[in-house]
């Protein structure tokens, strides 16, 4: 109840991004109710259920990953003060989230169900039975089954929110005394009684050390190092025959048409851009700000190195999308033809748009929030007299920095992923 309130008073643009989050698990479940429709009426093709299923697992991850971010920038689940004596703290507050972001999937999901049964033709409307043959509207769909599906992107959403907004006590970081340092009662009065009161004072004990902080670049030799073994993977497996139009996912590599190697390579490489997305977001910040910089480059450079770690992880899964979109277009492109089939289905071409616009909404939202977080030093800046035409230099010079070293990137490793298949 508390959610649905928060929702309801909320600024229009937090509305609209819970808004896109329903609209995209509605994209997520519909994909879901084809899977299963498609092996219900095809009991036989277990290979082709089970290739659906898992092409549906990407779409899942990247709508969980939107929802995550969504939430984290909901102004509403943010910690107050004031909110802790009335029941609402941190652990409360991440609960409160997973629970406006399970609403949101669960009201997508039932559009979808409500769409696919339109669709189908088991529910009458104006687009009855419009893609009854498409959607193998001929057999009875189990409830089961269905709403089991439907329930998964919700569950899976609610958690990963309360995982990433849950508060992290470091034990290490909180610097305590040992009882034996601790002086006991009358104990200081006596002691400054009996030593001298020109003799030199002892120097305070030197607090413990506390954590060593991990640096943000400490990813990047790992994902450059995955990034290498997922390319020779598919250097070593992608020697095979052309893509076959008529699968549903037709790599090179396998008679089956989904190589496990060419797959394996291709989400190495993609894991190792995500591991190195924040590693490579500071280093182009610190070449912003290496040498002697004037004033727009160094607040550019800055700004990059301490944002980092909070779109780097985002902009590392964009550049893994956009570089399996391309290697997909250039490997598939030989084998379309017009006139003949198509290698990629409209169900295909869903899932793919719905992770590509996920994972593009996710980059934009997580640069919003860093910018969110900067409130404070902006206000700081133009107290100082900084114009804001210097701010808007500064952002438009850190995101021409990140497009220009992240696109050659992308590019060449889709074309080193095509590279062993397109021989």
């Amino acid at each position: 109840m508390l959610s649905l309130r928060l929702a309801r008073g909320a600024h229009p643009l937090v509305l609209l991004r819970r808004l896109l989050v329903a609209a995209a698990a509605a994209g997520v479940g519909f994909l879901l109710l084809c899977t299963l429709g498609y092996a219900v009426a095809h009991p036989k093709s277990t290979g082709q259920s089970l290739v659906r299923l898992v092409w549906c697992a990407v779409p899942l991850a990247a709508v969980v990953q939107f929802a995550v971010a969504v939430a984290r920038t909901d102004p509403a689940t943010r910690p107050r003060d004031g909110l802790d004596a009335a029941g609402l703290g941190p652990v409360r507050l991440s609960v409160l989230a997973a629970a406006s972001t399970a609403i949101s999937c669960t009201l997508g999901s039932v559009f979808a169900l409500l769409l696919y049964k339109v669709l189908r033709g088991d529910i009458g409307g104006p687009l009855s039975g419009s893609a009854r043959r498409l959607l193998d509207g001929q057999v009875h769909l189990p409830w089961g089954a269905a709403l089991t599906l439907l329930g998964l992107l919700p569950a899976l959403a609610a958690g990963a929110c309360v995982l990433a907004l849950h508060p992290r006590r470091e034990a290490a970081a909180r610097v305590q005394q040992p009882p034996a340092a601790e002086p006991l009662e009358g104990a200081e009065e006596a002691e400054s009684a009996e030593a001298p009161a020109e003799g030199p004072q002892a120097p305070p004990p030197a607090p413990a050390p506390g954590p060593v902080p991990r640096p943000v670049y400490a990813g990047l030799p790992w994902g450059i190092a995955i990034i290498a073994v997922g390319l020779a993977l598919e250097a070593y497996v992608g020697h095979g025959p052309a893509p076959d139009p008529d699968r549903l996912i037709s790599l090179p590599g396998g008679t089956d048409g989904a190589s496990p190697g060419v797959l394996g390579g291709w989400l190495l490489a993609s894991l190792g851009l995500v591991l190195a997305g924040p590693g490579l977001t500071h280093w182009c910040g610190v070449l912003l700000a290496a040498g002697r910089p004037g004033a727009v480059r160094l607040l550019a450079g800055r700004i990059l190195q301490d944002a980092a770690t909070r779109i780097g992880r985002p902009l590392g899964v964009l550049c893994a999308v956009a570089s399996g979109a391309l290697a997909a277009a250039e490997l598939y492109g030989a084998a379309w033809d017009s006139s003949g089939p198509r290698p990629f289905g409209p169900l295909t071409g869903l899932g793919a748009a719905l992770v590509m616009a996920c994972v593009t909404a996710t980059a934009i939202t997580a640069a919003l929030d860093s910018r969110q977080n900067r409130t404070g030093t902006t206000a700081a800046l133009h107290r100082l007299g900084i114009p804001a035409s210097m701010l808007r230099g500064a952002a438009i010079l850190r995101t021409g920095v990140l497009l220009a070293v992240l696109t050659p990137l992308t590019w060449a490793i889709a074309e080193l992923v095509t590279l062993p298949m397109s021989r």
